[in-house]
């Protein structure tokens, strides 16, 4: 019988990429307007070379970007940046279809819900709180709390012990196979892999079950 579900956040619960693609263009074009002697294409494609090297919760990119290109921060272009962002960033943060109907009803049949994320504290909380997802959560646990990043066991083994419940009463939810899937199973929790948050990947996720749409996780529940 399941007892409870971990989710991962990003790309499983947020459209977290497409948020992301959306602020940086919407930052770009606001430095570019601001007075960047760049072009968008060049900006943008600096812009996501950085997160790609520091990070894709990096909170220094415009910083960086702007030492890098000029050799000192110009603060009407940094300023035009961070709110052309934020604008965007609020817009575009979204769920996938069917999150919260799924999540509700899991609530009411009893299943406890988790959050394992390698997203900061503060940015995981500030998306959940934003979607109004916070309450529906009984842990919420970072890569910062638990010191370790999946695949590592030590995060899942420490949600298994916030909610109380043993390894075969729960499922992993998750859209990384080498993180999601690989940690879980190294705690003995069955996983699911959210195809319709991973992008890239083609190949097999060895997760015990895929899902094309979140709503399909309730009749696993059922049956698992």
């Amino acid at each position: 019988m399941i007892k409870a579900v971990i989710f991962d956040l990003d790309n499983t619960l947020v459209d977290f990429m497409r948020m992301k693609k959306e602020a940086v263009k919407a930052s770009v074009a606001a430095m570019v307007d601001a007075g960047l002697d760049l072009s968008y294409k060049d900006a943008y494609e600096s812009v996501m070379g950085i997160y790609d090297a520091e990070g894709i919760e990096y909170q220094e990119v415009f910083d960086h970007f702007l030492r890098e290109h000029y050799g000192r921060i110009d603060h009407k272009v940094l300023a035009a940046a961070v709110v052309g962002y934020r604008r965007a960033r609020d817009a575009a943060l979204v769920l996938y279809p069917h999150v919260t109907s799924t999540l509700t009803q899991l609530v009411k049949q009893g299943v406890k819900l988790a959050l394992l994320t390698d997203a900061p504290p503060k940015q995981a909380w500030l998306r959940l709180c934003y979607l109004n997802l916070h309450h529906l959560f009984d842990s919420v646990i970072t890569s910062e709390d638990v010191g370790e990043r999946k695949p590592s066991p030590k995060g899942f083994r420490m949600v298994l012990e916030a909610l109380n419940v043993a390894p075969q009463e729960a499922l992993m939810v998750g859209d990384w196979p080498d993180r999601d899937v690989k940690g879980a199973k190294s705690a003995g929790i069955r996983t699911v892999f959210a195809k319709y948050g991973e992008r890239v990947f083609q190949g097999e996720s060895g997760a015990d079950w895929e899902i094309d749409d979140i709503s399909e996780l309730l009749n696993i529940v059922r049956s698992a």
